[in-house]
């Protein structure tokens, strides 16, 4: 693993780098898909659960690009410092808060685990296992915890083979608009 100092993001142009390179990363949570795929399918989800919040469809987007670069288990919080100075707060937090958010679900929703993927099934018992009430109920008095959760909903359902969703140049208009509204 790298330090984490040869990872921060600076600017939109290392970030879109860093997309682009995602091309060839496969993903740990999306079988088969690679991490850019698996994130254009959870932007387009996000896309037709909340079509005016395109900072969502934004965090969708990025929401795994702290693979690589920590363990499964801090994944999200290390794409939340990855993110923070190029998007800024609101869709670092939502980033930072997609892992909580499975755990959330998993222990307020009974119907949640069954749509687990398998590999999302393994990295739920390293990340945690399900909230227990008191870790949900803290979880829902953070900010964004809602759009965190839509996230974790939108990236359960990204991760089919072959789908066709808008690619990257797609989403670049709106990536330099929330990177432009955060700076």
């Amino acid at each position: 693993m790298s330090e984490p100092a040869q990872w921060t993001l600076r600017d939109l142009a290392q970030l879109e780098a860093v997309l682009e390179a995602m091309t060839t990363s496969p993903s740990d949570e999306a079988e088969g898909l690679s991490e850019l795929d698996h994130g254009l399918q959870c932007a387009a989800e996000l896309a037709i659960a909340a079509p005016e919040d395109e900072a969502l469809q934004i965090a969708g987007l990025v929401h795994d690009i702290g693979h690589g670069r920590s363990d499964i288990a801090d994944h999200a919080i290390a794409g939340e410092a990855l993110l923070r100075e190029v998007l800024g707060e609101r869709i670092a937090a939502i980033v930072g808060l997609h892992v909580a958010a499975k755990r959330y679900l998993v222990a307020t929703d009974q119907g949640y685990f069954a749509r687990l993927s398998p590999t999302s099934v393994l990295s739920l018992a390293v990340q945690g296992g399900a909230f227990t009430p008191a870790e949900a109920t803290a979880f829902e008095a953070r900010p964004y915890w809602r759009e965190a959760v839509m996230l974790r909903r939108a990236d359960e359902a990204a991760k089919v083979l072959g789908r066709k969703v808008p690619g990257l140049e797609h989403c670049r208009a709106a990536l330099r608009r929330v990177a432009a509204l955060a700076n």
